[in-house]
């Protein structure tokens, strides 16, 4: 059968995102894509002298030339290709049918501002937020109004000349670029066979903070924007790994009707024992590592029954998961990652919680640092995963919706009214309330925690304060 197509273009612009896109499309067997083989001021890439053995000379004097060899590649091979590149090239990409487009846009304010920051700092990618330059763009109403003029007429060309061809464009939004399902359906549209398992992770997004942050004009910008936020400019930034719903660590009853749903570092093991001993047995006694099938029977059989989930303040969570997972040197702390956070991000931890060093000052020193990199982390600016028991609680419980939600979304300062209530209801009365957990250190968050704790964690955190409501802890 023979193949669909046999060369693509990336229609995109600056700031789009089509870095990232092009690192994960050459992740592929079978892709490869030669970066901005038309910019007039370089070919390729900056510093690069030639692509397929045609230099830039060559290629100014005869761009068909190299479009003959992109398509004469025995693998799937394509270019990016923004508004001002070789105009030469566009009619004849548009009108062959044979070349795949793909079309990358982005919120034009969000690029607009990338650009300006990048314009102040020098840094147009970012593999490691230890290499981080940060700035402030500051907005030019004149200039942004080219900027969307030129990108508009150039999508409505894209558009109108794709519809009078009868030809289709596979379509990408910058936010879809964090969807490893959707680089294998580019792959597909390609006809490559080849899937991605993870995302190419070299590249990090350079300024994750809301757009308020980055202008230093803001108010002057919203203003010059006719005070519409027409392009979403409040929301809070997401480039967290979806959560699948992680079914086996679902908790049900030995026989009460109850499905807890827990949230990694927050209240488990006090709910576990309340949920035991509404019939009298032990935790271990309880249903537990579950596949989806196995819940699903327990749902069939379960006439009536209720599920529920917990949530912990951010800088309770934030800390039970430093405690648990970074500062402890025993089971369930990370080991490796331990050293990777002391070696590369110059974490100021203990060698031992024995360590006669590590006082008060400096558990809270060590905990402002974890809540610093978590920023970078959570953010995708850091080559260390997202880890579930520090990750957002919004996408934790996003994650359950992949199976079922929760029939009821709990705080931990509201489980000893709610929980016993919610047991009458399915026949358990006069049931206690669940214990609280003990600390897990020698120093407790009441003994480190002030304004700038808060602080620090609103901003890693802001989009569970946002969502869930959280006020300060304290």
């Amino acid at each position: 059968m023979t193949a669909r197509f046999d060369s693509f273009a990336v229609f995109a612009e600056m700031r789009t995102g089509s870095n990232f896109l092009e690192a994960n499309l050459n992740a592929f067997d079978g892709i490869a894509c030669h970066g901005e083989a038309f910019n007039p001021h370089f070919i390729g890439y900056p510093n690069v002298d030639s692509i397929l053995g045609i230099d830039q000379k060559s290629r100014d004097a005869q761009p068909s030339v190299l479009l003959e060899a992109i398509c004469a590649t025995p693998e799937m091979s394509g270019f990016r290709y923004f508004h001002d590149h070789d105009p030469r090239v566009l009619d004849v990409v548009l009108e062959n049918p044979r070349c795949a487009k793909i079309i990358l846009t982005r919120n034009p304010v969000e690029s607009y501002v990338s650009w300006k920051i990048a314009q102040e700092t020098g840094q147009w990618k970012l593999t490691d937020v230890k290499a981080h330059k940060s700035a402030q763009a500051k907005f030019n109403g004149d200039e942004f109004e080219a900027h969307l003029a030129a990108l508009q007429a150039f999508q409505l060309e894209l558009m109108h000349r794709l519809q009078v061809s009868g030809q289709t464009a596979f379509y990408v939004a910058y936010e879809d670029l964090q969807s490893v399902e959707v680089m294998n359906g580019i792959a597909r549209y390609l006809g490559v066979d080849d899937t991605l398992e993870e995302l190419d992770k070299k590249l990090k997004k350079q300024n994750p903070s809301p757009i308020s942050d980055k202008v230093s004009n803001f108010a002057e910008m919203t203003q010059m924007l006719s005070r519409l936020d027409r392009f979403d400019l409040n929301r809070t930034p997401n480039f967290e790994p979806r959560r699948g719903p992680n079914v086996p660590s679902y908790v049900a009853g030995a026989k009460a009707p109850l499905l807890f749903m827990p949230i990694p570092s927050g209240p488990q093991a006090g709910i576990r024992q309340w949920l035991a001993a509404l019939d009298g047995v032990q935790p271990t006694d309880l249903l537990s590592r579950m596949m989806q099938k196995d819940l699903r029977r327990w749902k069939r059989r379960t006439v009536g029954h209720r599920s529920f989930t917990v949530l912990r303040h951010p800088v309770s969570r934030a800390h039970e998961a430093f405690c648990h997972r970074i500062l402890n040197t025993g089971k369930g702390g990370y080991a490796q990652l331990r050293q990777t956070l002391i070696r590369r991000y110059k974490m100021p931890l203990p060698a031992t919680m024995e360590d006669a060093g590590y006082d008060l000052m400096a558990h809270r020193t060590a905990f402002k640092a974890f809540l610093s990199f978590l920023k970078g982390n959570l953010a995708g600016q850091t080559a260390v995963r997202v880890d579930q028991s520090w990750c957002t609680q919004s996408q934790t419980v996003q994650g359950f919706g992949d199976f079922a939600l929760p029939d009821l979304i709990l705080r931990e300062s509201e489980i000893a009214d709610t929980l016993p209530q919610l047991a009458e209801t399915l026949g358990y009365p006069e049931t206690t309330a669940p214990e609280s957990a003990g600390p897990n250190t020698a120093f407790l968050l009441d003994d480190v925690y002030d304004e700038e704790i808060e602080k620090l964690t609103g901003q890693v955190y802001q989009r569970d304060y946002m969502m869930f409501g959280f006020g300060s802890w304290a």
